[in-house]
């Protein structure tokens, strides 16, 4: 498939999916069982949300933090029974799994990598997805996504189409992300956020106990607030978006520092250029406007869809 016949397709799947149907994506990801009779304590030591709290057959997001409460990897937990898995990116598999790993000796838990065991489905909007007794599913409120065993991959992927889910490229795969508010390891955030900046709902518990980087994330949120965060701009409609760019600086209409873009993609259903960011605490008001370049800004809300 040439360039043109892929962006015809990818305008063509991109109508399917924000009319009503479904697309997945394969992607690398991190697969990592924790369990033991010391591992609910370990584990509530270790991240943001409470582990006490997760019952059998549900899930959360959760942060691991380091000390000074700087964000190592951005996971979701599913319970089943005594295990406990999480699901991240690829970007921070290995210092996640390291992380866990090197407690092993100290107590009554196991760790273990069971990522490339098997193979990670990517999948937006409702869909029933096909029979597979040993499928992982993880799910938010943008997307879900379910780890097969890499055995069983190719035949799960056949029974996905057969069901009318699209298989889609990177490309699109990255303006759905965007639409959807997703950060991204590496490209929006890394070891030098601060885990509130992100501002995820149900990530933090601030009614546990002490965990790795608890002081400093509950300093911000009960006597102040972060200096940044993670939000959406939107580009003027029909208005041109040079210097909506990734590493942009953001400045006010009087010229004051305001946010640097992270990610930025065109959404043909807003019909304008879209970016992720992290604007100063002062201009995070929707609707407020900013400069990127000579491009005008608003401010909007995650996710833009």
């Amino acid at each position: 498939m040439n360039m043109t016949q892929q962006a015809d397709s990818d305008v063509e799947n991109y109508n399917h999916i924000r009319t009503g149907g479904a697309c997945f994506v394969e992607l690398p990801r991190g697969l990592i069982a924790v369990w033991g009779k010391e591992a609910i304590p370990f584990l509530d030591g270790m991240i943001t949300n409470d582990m006490k709290t997760l019952e059998d057959g549900q899930q959360m997001l959760a942060a691991f933090p380091n000390a000074q409460g700087r964000l190592l990897a951005v996971v979701r937990v599913l319970r089943q029974g005594d295990q406990f898995y999480f699901e991240t990116e690829e970007a921070t598999r290995e210092k996640l799994f390291e992380n866990l790993f090197r407690f092993t000796y100290a107590g009554d838990f196991f760790v273990q990598d069971y990522s490339t065991m098997n193979t990670y489905f990517e999948i937006f909007g409702q869909t029933a997805l096909p029979d597979s007794p040993k499928s992982l599913m993880f799910s938010s409120p943008s997307t879900s996504g379910v780890f097969v065993p890499s055995a069983e991959a190719e035949r799960f992927r056949s029974d996905m189409i057969g069901n009318d889910l699209i298989e889609i490229g990177d490309d699109l795969f990255e303006t759905l992300r965007i639409e959807s508010g997703v950060p991204k390891y590496g490209i929006d955030m890394d070891e030098n956020t601060i885990v509130p900046e992100l501002s995820l709902d149900g990530m933090i518990s601030y009614t546990k106990g002490c965990y790795v980087g608890q002081e400093i994330i509950a300093r911000i949120h009960f006597r102040g607030h972060v200096a940044k965060k993670f939000t959406g701009l939107l580009s003027e409609p029909g208005g041109a978006a040079i210097g909506v760019l990734p590493g942009s600086e953001l400045t006010t209409p009087d010229g004051k520092n305001a946010g640097r873009i992270t990610s930025v993609t065109y959404s043909p259903k807003l019909e304008r250029t879209i970016a992720l960011a992290f604007v100063r605490y002062d201009f995070l008001a929707p609707g407020n406007t900013l400069h990127a370049g000579e491009a005008v800004c608003t401010v909007g809300e995650l996710p833009f869809l």
